[in-house]
Order: structure tokens, then C-alpha cells, then sequence
């Protein structure tokens, strides 16, 4: 059966500081499919911004060499691990649609919950561990038969902790079952309205990097062109 993929990213540095500390990037893998990898670097800034990308530059090229997702994360870790003693971490997250086993997979090795709509929606919380501190850490995967309809959502902490020195607590589920009542709702809006809950719960000056992935498969529209917009507004 055919589908149709959405994916999208909406993402923002934490207030004043010079660079995310987040990074995503997004690869077609060698069997069909496509991948979206998100890191967030320990701490903020330029800093963490080079953990992030090492991670993410790791985990693509395991990838598109037909690493298997699990195992990739696994690779990345242990490189961190090696680049930097055990001293710094990443929270890791891996979004695929395998064209080959007909599966969105959903990779983690960050401690804020995933989620995976499929009808019902699922809080994927089961404990596990950032990269990069110790060897052999391991990812929690779920894995689920693509059909129309399905949706996984993955995001940097800062999204969990809106609102925190306000003492508000932002109840993610909720929030995500509400969007839902639109059935027709794009992958962008649900991207979009997450990142402007927290910025509205932060008073518009994040608290933390904010990164949001989303990827949602429709039924096939007939339209075989395939098609990638970035927005990137650049500072001076």
C-alpha cells in the first residue's frame, strides 16, 4: 500500500543565547523510507550545539549506510563516549518510516516521553538513558505497522519544561488530544501549535532550546512528486 508522509520540524533557541543547542536533520534510507534524527546537547549554546551535531552527523551516516536504527543510536553513544570521556550527553531521538518492513520506528535515548498516535494516544515514557555517558547504552524502540492516520511526535525537554519557572505544567497528551479533534490536521500545525503553546507559556522568551518532530502518514493523494520546504531565518 501506498502513503503519503508528513514531516515537520519546528524548533527555537532558548532567549539569548548564541546558537540552539538542538539538532535535526532528515535522510531517505538505502531500502526506501526516510529518517528524522533529533539531538539535543547537554547544557546550551555553541557547546552543546557541537554535541549535537556530532551526534546527529553519526547517526545519519550509520543510516544511510543501512545501519539499522537501534544499533545506530547504539554507535553514537559509544563515539560520544569515546570523543569526550563520559563527560558530556545527548538526548537522542530517531523517527523512521521503513519502507522495507512497512513500520514507523520511533528510537529513544532521551528521558522526556515520545509520543505515537494511532487512534489512541500513547505516552512512550519507559525510563532510558541521554548517550554518551556511559558504554553500551541502549535505546528504548517501538515500532509500529504503517497505516493511514498514524503519527509520532518526538522533542527536545525544553518543550516539557514550558512555563516551569511560572509554575506551570504542561500536560502534553491532553494538549495533542485536543489538536486531534481535527482529523484532517498537517503534521506542520501540529508542530506549529506545540512550539506556540510553549513560547505563550514561556512569556515569548524560551527557557530552553525547543525542537518538535513530527511525522504523519495519510493515505497516498496521487501526487508522486516529491517535495521539501525549509524555512531558516538567519540572524546577523
Amino acid at each position: 500500500m501506498i502513503f503519503d508522509i508528513q514531516i515537520s520540524v519546528s524548533k527555537i533557541k532558548k532567549y539569548a543565547t548564541s546558537a540552539s543547542g538542538d539538532t535535526v536533520e532528515v535522510t531517505e534510507r538505502p531500502q526506501g523510507g526516510v529518517s528524522v534524527v533529533l539531538a539535543d546537547g547537554q547544557s546550551s549554546g555553541k557547546g552543546a550545539k557541537w554535541v549535537s551535531t556530532f551526534v546527529v552527523r553519526k547517526v545519519i551516516t550509520l543510516l544511510a549506510e543501512g545501519v539499522r536504527d537501534g544499533a545506530a543510536a547504539r554507535a553514537a553513544s559509544d563515539s560520544l563516549f569515546t570523543e569526550r570521556g563520559g563527560r558530556v550527553s545527548a538526548a537522542l531521538n530517531i523517527i523512521s518510516i521503513d519502507n522495507q518492513s512497512k513500520t514507523m520506528l520511533i528510537t529513544r535515548n532521551n528521558p522526556a516521553p515520545a509520543i505515537l498516535v494511532d487512534g489512541d494516544i500513547h505516552i512512550l515514557n519507559e525510563p532510558c538513558n541521554p548517550i554518551g555517558i556511559y558504554r553500551g547504552t541502549r535505546p528504548n524502540i517501538t515500532e509500529i505497522s504503517l497505516k493511514s492516520g498514524i503519527i509520532g511526535i518526538v522533542y527536545s525537554d525544553g518543550l516539557i519544561h514550558c512555563g516551569a519557572r511560572y509554575g506551570e505544567q504542561f500536560d502534553i497528551g491532553a494538549y495533542i488530544e485536543k489538536q486531534l479533534k481535527n482529523n484532517k490536521i498537517s503534521s506542520e500545525k501540529i508542530a506549529d501549535s506545540l512550539l506556540k503553546y510553549a513560547l505563550d507559556q514561556d512569556k515569548g522568551r524560551p527557557a530552553d532550546d525547543i525542537s518538535i518532530v513530527v511525522v504523519k502518514v495519510d493515505p497516498p493523494s496521487g501526487d508522486e512528486v516529491r517535495r521539501m520546504s525549509v524555512r531558516l531565518p538567519l540572524g546577523t
